[in-house]
C-alpha cells in the first residue's frame, strides 16, 4: 500500500506564480526583492487556510536562493532550495507560537537570532500563530524584533490579528490575506482533479468551494474526503450527500410554490427538508440565500455577484424571471426576520412554517410577472361603478393586504394600441392616450434620495399601470362629478380599510384645471399621513379614481393641511380651549356659571 499524502500537502504552492487568490501580495513581495527593499519584520493576517505559511516558505526561499529566476521566482536546485525540501535548512526556521508561547521560549529564540546563517544571506524565522504569545513573551520579543540583526527576518503569521499588541504592528508591515474566492477554488480544484485523474462536474465543485468559505486548505480537505466517498466520479448528488448540504433543487422548489400560493406544499418540503436531518435554521438561511441570488439574477448588471456553475446561473435567471421585484424584497424581508427571531421563539419549527405560509401569500399581495401564455382577445374592461360590485369587492380585497409597493396584475391585451410601449420600461409611468411627458403632472412617489436607485424605485419600475386598462370616455368630468364619485365611490372601493377610507371622505379636495386634465388636490391631517399616501397608495388610488370616473385625465395629489397654532395665554382662553377640547367641561361650565381665574 502506497504512501497516501493528503491534496494539501502535495499541492501546496511552492512558487509565487503559484498562490491562489494573492496575487497583490505575491506582487509587492517580489518587487521588493528585486529593488532590494526588504523589511526587518513582515506580519501576514488572515482568514484560515488562504496562505499565510506557504508564502512565508516561498519568500524565505526566494530571498536565500542563489539562482532565482528573471521573474523572482526560487530556482528549486541551489543548496538554499534543496535543503529547505529535504528539511535540513539552517536558515530558515519555523516557531509554533501555539505551543512555544511563554517568555522562556522567546529568550531561546533571540538567542538563536544572534547566530549568522551557514547558506544563504539571510536567517528567516517564520512565527506561526503568533497571537498565542503571552504578554511578557511579546514584551520580551519586542527590542529584538525593533533592531534585529542585519541578517535577521521576521515572518509573523495570525489569523487574530486584534490580538497583537499595537507596539509589535507597528515594528511590521503587515499584508492582509484575503479569503479566496469561489470561482478561484473551482480552477484549483478543476486542475487537482485532472492530474488525480477525478471526474467531477463543477456543480460537485462549486459546493465544496463554497462549503470551504474562501479557505484553500479546507477545500482540499473537503476533496479529499469527497473523493474517498465517492471514488474516481464525483457526482452532485453524492457530494450534497456525503457533505450533508441542502440542494438548490428544494429552494426552487419552494418558490415555486410561493408563487403559486400552495403553502401546503411550501409545508410538506419543509416537513421533508427535517426528515432528511438538515437544521431548520439552516434551511431558512439557505432560502434567504436563494431569493437573494433570484434577485442578483433579476437585476441586470450584477452577474459578477453570482458565484455558480453556469448550468445553475440559466435557471436561476429563469425563475427570477418569474419573480417581481417586490415579491423578492417581501419574501427577503420575511426571512430575515425569521432567522432573527428563530432562536427566540418557542416553537421553533411553528415559527419557520408561519413565514412559509406568508411567503406563500405574498405572491398575491405583490406583482408576479409570471410567463405569459398566448392570451385570447378580450373587451377592454367596463369602468367600474357603484352598481358593479364584483370589481369593487375584488379591488377591496386586493387593499385589505399591506404591501409597501402594491401593484395590479393586468391582462397583456389591455394595451390601448399594440404599438405602444411597455408600461414597465419607466420608473415614473407611461403616458396614456398620447399624453406628453412634458405636459403631464406627474405625481407617483417622494423621492429620499438624489442619487442612485433604491429598491422601492425598483419596485416602482415593476408596477403595471392601472391607467392603461381604463375605458377612457374621452370627457373630462365635472367638479361636482368629481367631489360625488370621491366620496362615494372611492371611499366605498376601500371600505374594508376603514382608517384609509375615512380619510378619503373627509379630505377637502381642491380641483384644478390643466391643460390636459384635472388635478386633484385632496388634504390630509399631518405630513405623515401625506407622506405614507404619497408614498406606498397614491399611484393605486389615482389608477382606481381613473376607473371609476372612466377618464385618464385624473390626477391625485396629496397635501397636508396646515395647521395654524395660536398662543394661548389668559385664563379666559385657555378655559375656552380646554371647553372646545373636552364637552363635558364646557357643559359643566355651563351649568354652574362657573368664571375662569
Amino acid at each position: 500500500m502506497s504512501e497516501f499524502i493528503v491534496s494539501a500537502r502535495k499541492y501546496r504552492p511552492e512558487k509565487f506564480e503559484t498562490l491562489i487568490g494573492q496575487d497583490n501580495i505575491a506582487t509587492t513581495l517580489k518587487n521588493s526583492i528585486l529593488r532590494g527593499q526588504l523589511a526587518h519584520a513582515y506580519l501576514f493576517c488572515g482568514p484560515r487556510g488562504v496562505g499565510k505559511t506557504t508564502t512565508a516558505r516561498i519568500f524565505a526561499r526566494m530571498i536565500n536562493c542563489s539562482n532565482p529566476s528573471a521573474d523572482m521566482e526560487p530556482c528549486g536546485g541551489c543548496e538554499s532550495c534543496l535543503s529547505f525540501a529535504e528539511g535540513r535548512s539552517y536558515c530558515i526556521h519555523e516557531l509554533d507560537a501555539a505551543s512555544n508561547n511563554g517568555v522562556d521560549a522567546m529568550k531561546a529564540l533571540i538567542d538563536q537570532v544572534r547566530v549568522p546563517p551557514q547558506v544563504g544571506r539571510y536567517s528567516v524565522y517564520i512565527i506561526d500563530e503568533v497571537h498565542m504569545l503571552s504578554t511578557q513573551a511579546f514584551n520580551a520579543f519586542l527590542k529584538t524584533l525593533e533592531e534585529p540583526p542585519a541578517h535577521a527576518i521576521f515572518i509573523l503569521a495570525t489569523t487574530e490579528k486584534h490580538k497583537i499588541l499595537p507596539t509589535i504592528l507597528s515594528r511590521c508591515q503587515t499584508y492582509d490575506f484575503n479569503r479566496i474566492g469561489v470561482e478561484d477554488i473551482v480552477r484549483n480544484l478543476r486542475m487537482i482533479a485532472a492530474k488525480e485523474e477525478v471526474e467531477a462536474d463543477d456543480e460537485s465543485l462549486h459546493v465544496i468551494a463554497q462549503k470551504a468559505d474562501g479557505a484553500m486548505r479546507d477545500a482540499l480537505t473537503i476533496f479529499d474526503q469527497t473523493v474517498a466517498f465517492c471514488g474516481k466520479k464525483v457526482s452532485y448528488q453524492d457530494v450534497i450527500r456525503n457533505l450533508n448540504v441542502l440542494d438548490y433543487e428544494h429552494s426552487f422548489q419552494l418558490v415555486d410554490a410561493f408563487l403559486r400560493g400552495d403553502y401546503g406544499a411550501a409545508l410538506l418540503k419543509f416537513d421533508e427538508i427535517l426528515s432528511k436531518g438538515f437544521n431548520a435554521l439552516h434551511f431558512i438561511s439557505a432560502l434567504s440565500s436563494h431569493l437573494r441570488d433570484l434577485l442578483v439574477s433579476r437585476t441586470g448588471g450584477l452577474e459578477s455577484l453570482l458565484e455558480l456553475p453556469e448550468s445553475l446561473k440559466l435557471k436561476y435567471a429563469e425563475q427570477a424571471s418569474r419573480c417581481s421585484l417586490p415579491f423578492l424584497y417581501e419574501a427577503l424581508k420575511l426571512t430575515t426576520a425569521c432567522e432573527q427571531g428563530y432562536r427566540a421563539s418557542t416553537n421553533q419549527r411553528l415559527h419557520i412554517e408561519f413565514a412559509l405560509m406568508n411567503l406563500s401569500f405574498i405572491a398575491n399581495r405583490t406583482a408576479v410577472t409570471m410567463p405569459a401564455a398566448a392570451p385570447a382577445p378580450a373587451a377592454q374592461p367596463a369602468p367600474l361603478s357603484r352598481t358593479s360590485p364584483a370589481p369593487a369587492r375584488a379591488q377591496s380585497a386586493a387593499e385589505a393586504t399591506v404591501t409597501p409597493a402594491p401593484a395590479v396584475q393586468p391582462s397583456p391585451v389591455a394595451q390601448p394600441a399594440p404599438a405602444q410601449p411597455s408600461a414597465i420600461t419607466s420608473p415614473v409611468t407611461a403616458q396614456p392616450d398620447g399624453a406628453q411627458d412634458s405636459q403631464t403632472p406627474r405625481r407617483r412617489s417622494r423621492s429620499t434620495s438624489s442619487a442612485g436607485t433604491s429598491i422601492r424605485s425598483m419596485m416602482a419600475a415593476e408596477e403595471v399601470r392601472v391607467e392603461e386598462s381604463v375605458a377612457d370616455s374621452g370627457v373630462i368630468p365635472s367638479d361636482e362629478t368629481i367631489r360625488t364619485k370621491w366620496a362615494n365611490d372611492l371611499a366605498d372601493m376601500y371600505s374594508s380599510r376603514a382608517r384609509l377610507a375615512s380619510t378619503i371622505r373627509s379630505a377637502e379636495l381642491r380641483i384644478e384645471a390643466g391643460e390636459d386634465g384635472k388635478t386633484v388636490v385632496f388634504l390630509v391631517q399631518n405630513e405623515a399621513q401625506r407622506d405614507w399616501i404619497e408614498t406606498n397608495q397614491l399611484h393605486q388610488m389615482e389608477g382606481n379614481f381613473r376607473q371609476i370616473l372612466a377618464s385618464s385625465k385624473i390626477y391625485l395629489k396629496v397635501e397636508a393641511a396646515e395647521v395654524i397654532q395660536t398662543t394661548i395665554y389668559t385664563s379666559d382662553e385657555k378655559t375656552k380651549a380646554v371647553a372646545s377640547e373636552n364637552p363635558d367641561v364646557a357643559e359643566l361650565v355651563r351649568t354652574f356659571g362657573l368664571e375662569p381665574k
